[in-house]
């Protein structure tokens, strides 16, 4: 099995619709652009519930040498490009299989 690595690309931000729509929070994200997990086949530390929930499916299948999902959807067919399900902020991660294998 192959190491993934995980790389937080971009979190945007609606303003408009959680104004409309969301109940205020007070705390919502702890990711940072540029931010780098390494996955060995369970959810990194500091790694978000429900986006790992998102991303778990496409790491599964890249760390067994699955990939070219969606029929040539990526340059590097070994990678997928994911947001998190937050419709209020999202937040885009790149997911890559990297040549070292899984260490048990």
């Amino acid at each position: 099995m192959k190491k993934v690595k995980i790389t937080v690309m971009r979190k945007a931000q609606y303003k408009d619709l959680m104004e409309k729509y969301e109940n205020p929070i007070s705390h919502a994200c702890d990711l940072v652009e540029g931010q780098v997990f390494i996955v060995n086949g369970d959810k990194p530390e500091g790694f978000c519930d429900s986006a790992w929930e998102t991303v778990f499916p496409f790491v599964l299948q890249l760390a067994h040498g699955g990939g070219n999902f969606y029929d040539g959807w990526m340059k590097n067919e070994k990678s997928a490009m994911l947001s998190c399900n937050d419709g209020f902020r999202p937040v885009s991660f790149y997911i890559e299989t990297l040549d070292e294998e899984v260490e048990y």
